[in-house]
């Protein structure tokens, strides 16, 4: 991660860990620097009263070892959650949802450039039929992911059937993956999670969705989340795709919406680029933000 902001979690913490010993201030300044960090009140709280009992437990004063211990509990509270992305269908169907803003098109040029690493085919699905910006912007991105795209064949086409029509062209002409496009606000009348639920049932009609990726700006933290939990309650979501995760000022945000939502995250970005979206390990992110 580019440590781009001011203030980051890791050089509040190598601050911290280079004094010669663990005492109060040690707690003080760590609980503050977890909740700068964005991992809320609640989960900085239970990490330190953890990190006290080890602390504890192994008669400790040496900040480098609550170092090792709070990487290794941040891993451990990470790796609860399977970030494996599910897509051995053929076609693998995958719906990307979440609210306008987000970097939603962005994400699925870089999904599936990822993907094509892997040698699959894609196959993009302009279902956000209500802006035409964003047809062509969503056509921009996935030429430069390498995917082709089904278009809606006119202004304001009924979403369900785009994506119909992205299924019918990835089975037609053996495409290994279908990411879809949807729409993060509605200009009509119908409400978008009516929308949704029509564009699944025709989606699996003809197969089966393999995952509904939420994606998840982190630098807006709470506020994001709280956005987009008309998603998650409505919209099948499996997996969250993480984006703008360029430093580590937000990166407890990666842990509070695991925590909070009960879904684990699959996918990072930390860039603008092309290649700059990436599967989530926690092993390594807890390396990155702990050091």
């Amino acid at each position: 991660m580019a440590e781009r902001s001011t203030w980051s979690l890791g050089s509040a913490l190598r601050g911290m860990f280079q004094k010669p010993t663990i005492d109060d201030n040690t707690w003080d300044d760590l609980e503050h620097a977890l909740i700068t960090a964005d991992f809320g009140p609640e989960i900085a709280e239970e990490m330190i009263e953890e990190l006290r009992a080890s602390v504890a437990r192994y008669h400790t004063t040496d900040p480098k070892d609550l170092q090792r211990m709070l990487r290794e509990n941040v891993e451990e509270r990470l790796a609860k959650y399977d970030t494996t992305l599910h897509l051995s269908d053929r076609p693998a169907v995958v719906l990307v949802v979440g609210v306008n803003g987000v970097g939603k098109t962005t994400t699925i040029g870089k999904f599936a450039n990822y993907v094509r690493a892997f040698d699959r085919t894609v196959v993009v699905g302009a279902a956000d039929t209500f802006r035409a910006a964003a047809v062509e912007q969503l056509a921009t991105w996935a030429e430069r992911g390498g995917a082709q795209i089904v278009r809606p064949q006119h202004h304001g086409q009924d979403p369900a059937s785009v994506a119909f029509q992205t299924v019918e062209f990835a089975k037609n002409n053996n495409v290994d993956i279908a990411l879809i496009d949807t729409a993060g606000r509605l200009q009509t009348k119908s409400g978008l999670m009516d929308e949704l639920a029509k564009v699944r049932r025709v989606i699996e009609k003809q197969a089966p969705i393999a995952e509904v990726l939420l994606v998840l700006d982190a630098t807006t933290g709470q506020n994001g989340l709280s956005q987009a939990e008309a998603f998650i309650e409505h919209a099948g979501v499996t997996g969250l795709v993480l984006t703008k995760l360029d430093g580590s000022a937000k990166g407890g945000f990666v842990l509070a919406v695991q925590e909070k939502t009960g879904i684990p995250i699959k996918l990072v970005g930390q860039g603008e680029g092309i290649g700059d979206l990436t599967g989530f390990t926690p092993h390594v992110f807890a390396q990155k933000l702990v050091g």
